[in-house]
């Protein structure tokens, strides 16, 4: 895909009816959940990961592959099981005919990876995942691999059923930028996913840009201006979510244990640029940083017993934050 814009307010045009398009093609086949679209979409202009969490049946697959489609990218789908290893999901090396070591990829060498109920797979392997995470690269047998470029790992939860699982350690969800909870559908639109699902007409999006074109987007996010009093406003939010800091309100020092820590500062800037730039901003400003807020911080914020003992989350502490 050419592009032959004149300059980055001009870009930033041209990503705002882009997504326009995108929406569009998505909606043919993700019925409703378009706040995690849009959300996926931040992420992925961002360069960052995503968490999904949500019952069976509400569409994270086929969101990913919808979306995949749509942006002509790569994709894997990885099913985490108590008996999946490391060497499953980054390749291995063989011997070939020769007698001589040949490396052969896993399915994590793709643009886009779906890593289905992540927390039922032990530390050993979700580690090897985090490695591909945070450096795009992976190590086998002393060798580094680098992983395709633009690369996105979208991991999904079920939260119903925790028997036999092993949740993620914080610093692994700290890696991913947004936590999406998929909510069910409205009546009307879940007419509309049976009546398109039981038919012998499949819903086929079209292309709308491809990796190079996103790889062009991505930079243009990192270039857009930042007013200092939006920067403090992102940073700030983040630090009063710390019970321990200046910033720290009443309620959050008496409910909460540990707060986010400083990449949720990082990512409430970069999300309110893809907010703002998706939406036809040249710059954001503190309703882009809100906008946000919920994705970048609930899984970043672990409550007390006080806070559990109220049946209060940590949507709810951030709601009050805001």
């Amino acid at each position: 895909m050419k592009l032959n814009y004149a300059s980055d307010r001009e870009a930033v045009d041209g990503l705002s009816a882009l997504y326009r398009e995108f929406s569009t093609e998505a909606a043919k086949v993700v019925v409703g959940q378009s706040q995690a679209v849009q959300s996926v979409w931040m992420a992925l202009l961002a360069n960052g990961h995503c968490f999904l969490v949500g019952v069976p049946g509400l569409a994270k697959t086929t969101l990913v592959q919808t979306i995949s489609s749509v942006l002509d990218l790569s994709f894997n789908r990885i099913q985490f099981t108590p008996d999946l290893m490391p060497g499953d999901i980054t390749g291995s090396e063989i011997l070939d005919q020769n007698r001589a070591f040949k490396f052969i990829p896993g399915p994590l060498f793709a643009n886009m990876v779906l890593a289905d109920e992540i927390n039922r797979t032990p530390p050993k392997t979700q580690s090897a995942l985090l490695e591909a995470m945070q450096e795009r690269q992976l190590t086998v047998g002393g060798q580094t691999h680098r992983l395709p470029s633009p690369f996105f790992v979208l991991a999904t939860q079920n939260p119903i059923e925790q028997e036999g699982t092993y949740p993620l350690p914080e610093a692994q969800l700290d890696r991913f930028m947004f936590q999406i909870r998929m909510q069910y559908p409205s009546l009307s639109e879940e007419i509309q996913v049976v009546r398109q699902t039981t038919s012998s007409i499949p819903a086929l999006p079209n292309k709308v840009m491809d990796g190079e074109t996103l790889l062009f987007f991505q930079q243009l996010i990192r270039r857009m201006p930042v007013t200092d009093h939006v920067l403090e406003y992102a940073v700030q939010l983040a630090a009063s979510t710390r019970p321990g800091s200046e910033q720290a309100r009443d309620f959050t020092k008496d409910l909460v244990q540990w707060g986010a820590g400083p990449r949720a500062s990082q990512y409430l800037v970069l999300g309110a640029k893809c907010h703002a730039a998706t939406h036809g901003k040249y710059s954001p400003d503190i309703e882009d940083v809100k906008a946000v807020a919920h994705e970048v911080l609930a899984h970043r914020m672990v409550l007390n017993y006080k806070a559990e003992a109220q049946g209060l989350q940590a949507d709810d502490l951030i709601t009050r934050l805001l």
